[in-house]
Order: structure tokens, then sequence, then C-alpha cells
């Protein structure tokens, strides 16, 4: 079964992001978070041995039998895009900007969710995708999404950054397609697979044919 990540994440509402360590690290906690009910996960960059990581975990599968959709974020570069790429990545996230990897996602036919701060950069980031990572979110706050969401109505907005899991709610109301969470999820398993049951909604049509 294969779904867009644009389906998945918008189902799943809630995109985990991952900065860790190692990679035995980053494996370790998107190994829970599969566990938990998760079934798309962000590793960045930034974590040392990312691309291992990500090999990793990208032929893993969620709890409910799913293929995991594991993404690469912090991207700024085209060969870190072309590394990801190769390494199994569903989905490319950027922080801001980024030319160079838009430009090698267009050639590979890509997902990039590229990222951006300002109303042009996150229009030019739709009007590229289809979609944006709004980062540092915490400065606009969910207003901001709402004044976005009115004037690109049709975009899938991801914001990302100062986001705590206590206030999802209040940016998915704003317009948010899904918040990007850093820290602060539950570390207990049960807890954890709580948080995810409690803000899923159906995915896409071929999940939900299969009773996903």
């Amino acid at each position: 079964m294969s779904c867009h990540p644009y389906d998945a994440i918008s189902a799943q509402r809630l995109l985990p992001v991952l900065r860790e360590a190692d990679a035995d690290g980053a494996v370790r906690r998107t190994a829970g978070l599969l566990a938990a009910g998760c079934r798309v996960v962000e590793l960045t960059t930034s974590t040392p041995g990312w691309a291992q990581a990500l090999a990793r975990t990208a032929p893993l599968a969620d709890a409910h039998g799913r293929p995991a959709l594991i993404g690469v974020g912090t991207v700024t570069t085209a060969g870190q895009a072309e590394t990801a790429l190769d390494a199994g990545a569903a989905f490319l996230v950027s922080p801001y900007p980024a030319p160079g990897v838009r430009a090698l996602a267009d050639r590979r036919r890509a997902v990039f969710i590229e990222g951006g701060f300002t109303p042009g950069e996150i229009a030019s980031a739709v009007r590229s995708a289809g979609a944006a990572k709004v980062f540092p979110a915490h400065v606009g706050g969910p207003q901001f999404i709402r004044s976005l969401k009115a004037v690109l109505p049709g975009a899938l907005f991801l914001p990302t950054g100062g986001i705590r899991p206590a206030e999802i709610r209040e940016w998915l109301a704003a317009g948010a397609a899904a918040v990007g969470i850093g820290s602060g999820l539950p570390a207990d398993p049960a807890e954890l697979a709580a948080v995810f049951a409690d803000l899923a909604r159906p995915c896409c049509t071929g999940c939900a044919s299969s009773g996903r």
C-alpha cells in the first residue's frame, strides 16, 4: 500500500522531528514511535549518521503493518537531498527556502516540503509543491497560520518550532494540516500511543479500503 506523504502527514496530524545524538538513538526512537501507532517520522541531518539511520528505518512498518514513511528534515543542500533520497527518504523538509533542494527534488520527482517564514517565502513553497513548513512557528503563533490560510486556502501548512504537545489542537484549529514536534512527547509507550490515537484521522482511499 502506497500513500502520498501529504495524505499520511495530514491523517497523523503530528509529525515527530528527531534530533538524536547518534544513528542508533534515532533508530530506537523511530522504532518506538512506529510501535506507538505513528507512521510518519522526520529524521534530521543534524543527527550524526542520519543517512545510516534512514537506511535502517525506511524499510520498517508501523503498528498496523503499513510501510513507514521516513522523511529527512534540515535538508539545505542538493547533496544532502541526494543522499537522503538514495537512502530511502519518503520526503524532504527544509527549514528555510532552499533552491538547490527544490531543483533536485523536481528532477527526481521527490516530495519536498520547503520551509519559510514570510508570506512570500511560504507562498513560493506552496506554489512549487502545495505545502510549506512554517518555521519558526512560535514567533507568529496560531493566528499567523489562520492569516496564511485565508490567502492560501488549499495549502498544506506544517508549523514547526517551539510548539508544545498540549498546543497541537490549537494549531490544527487555526488551519495547520499537521504540527511538527521536536520534544515533549511522552516517553511511556502507552501514553505515546494514546497521543497518536487521539489525533489520528482516516488517511487516503487505499488505507480506507484496507481497513486501516
